[in-house]
């Protein structure tokens, strides 16, 4: 039989040619687990809003691990010691770092199972997967969960200036055409270094890392907190929330095995941990099981249920009002009569179409892994205070913010 070449090159339209480094990397890669995130966006319902959003969880993952081998190399030529298990480990922890994201990665985090992030998912699968690759991950494993001791290994994969993050935010910012969110990755990965087992940006690179601060809260509020984003989000989380009411009444409802599983059955985050049936189920869901559903579900004869449907799937969204204070009952009342008698429907039933919640965002956390600037002298400086721009300072701030949506027509 012979062997297949794993020696390949990848097309990616953000990076250009993108090389596998490893064997392992290649054969991760066509494992029906990752396969599955081309079919899972990567910003769920965000193409609603920017129609060249529908890039997948499978480009970002790629490129993801394609910076890290950048930075890892980058940071073996300036003399820190990283040998090539290590490198191999590091680049396999950020290319598995999101394989545990469901259908419409976040816009459906917690909805199809309760109290489980996705995080704790990748963690589950990278333990199957260490088991049929016969402990060839533990060393990622270590890396992923904090656990291996060169820490400076997990920054690269979770952190304030990770690959994750240098990529999503390149990556989105292309996909949807918001030119605010471009950073200069390569520069960012040149300037980085190594002190007391941390991550360091040299001081050259300190304004490419204003850059990509006030970049990343340009790209929240821009992107990943538009208004409209956020509406088209919930009517989904709305049709899912009815789904699962119906299904609690033992209402029949197309959907596809794997999807039908997790609709009727009530799953705790210890049973999906504790039941492989449940991960091995979960790991068959895509965009597809729910897109398909919902075409399904929009000719139902629950009116509630239909209606949301229909309004998904011909971009029928809510009104959305962002404030930074809550709404008043008495102002979320009356929308929740005016729906009802639109839709005769009871007052109940009508707060599937009168949502309410809040987002927060602060583009640099500075209580927790700080970004840190290394002087030519030696020293060591948090970016907020190494920065001569006052409002990094205030961007470590969370800022939080309220959101009504409701329809006044249908």
């Amino acid at each position: 039989m012979t062997q297949k070449n794993k020696n390949k090159i990848v097309n990616d339209p953000v990076y250009g040619f993108i090389k596998i480094p490893y064997d392992l990397v290649f054969e991760l890669l066509e494992h029906p687990w990752f396969q599955r995130l081309r079919r899972i966006k990567q910003l769920g319902l965000t193409h609603l809003v920017y129609p060249g959003a529908l890039h997948t969880r499978f480009h970002h993952a790629l490129g993801a691990m394609w910076l890290t081998t950048q930075a890892i190399d980058n940071l073996k030529l300036k003399g820190v010691q990283i040998t090539d298990a290590e490198a191999e480990a590091a680049c396999v922890a950020v290319l598995l770092h999101d394989i545990g994201h469901g259908p419409f990665s976040h816009a459906l985090e917690n909805s199809i199972v309760q109290k489980v992030s996705h995080e704790t998912i990748s963690a589950l699968m990278m333990n199957k997967l260490n088991e049929e690759f016969g402990g060839r991950l533990t060393m990622a494993i270590q890396i992923f969960n904090n656990l291996y001791s060169k820490k400076f290994l997990h920054q690269l994969v979770s952190g304030q200036l990770d690959m994750d993050r240098l990529d999503y935010l390149r990556r989105d910012s292309f996909f949807t055409g918001v030119i605010e969110g471009m950073i200069g990755s390569d520069r960012i990965i040149k300037m980085l270094d190594v002190r007391k087992d941390e991550l360091v940006v040299e001081v050259k690179g300190i304004y490419s890392i204003e850059n990509f601060i006030i970049s990343r809260r340009l790209m929240y509020w821009q992107v990943y907190l538009h208004k409209t984003v956020l509406a088209a989000e919930q009517v989904l989380i709305a049709i899912l929330r009815r789904a699962r009411e119906l299904a609690k009444k033992k209402v029949q409802l197309f959907a596809t095995p794997a999807f039908e599983h997790f609709l009727y059955n009530h799953i705790s985050a210890k049973q999906f941990a504790s039941n492989p049936l449940n991960l091995d189920l979960f790991s068959q869901l895509d965009d597809n099981d729910i897109t398909t559903s919902i075409k399904v579900w929009q000719n139902h004869s629950d009116k509630v249920l239909s209606s949301l449907c229909r309004n998904i799937l011909n971009r029928k969204l809510p009104e959305v009002l962002i404030s930074d204070k809550e709404t008043p009952k008495a102002e979320i009342d009356r929308r929740l009569k005016h729906v009802s008698k639109l839709l005769k429907i009871s007052v109940e039933d009508a707060a599937y179409f009168v949502l309410q919640g809040k987002v927060e965002n602060n583009a640099y956390n500075s209580a927790v892994n700080t970004i840190k600037i290394l002087y030519q002298d030696g020293a060591v400086r948090d970016i907020a205070k190494a920065s001569d721009q006052h409002n990094i300072m205030a961007l470590s701030k969370t800022v939080k913010k309220f959101y009504l949506t409701w329809y006044d027509h249908f």
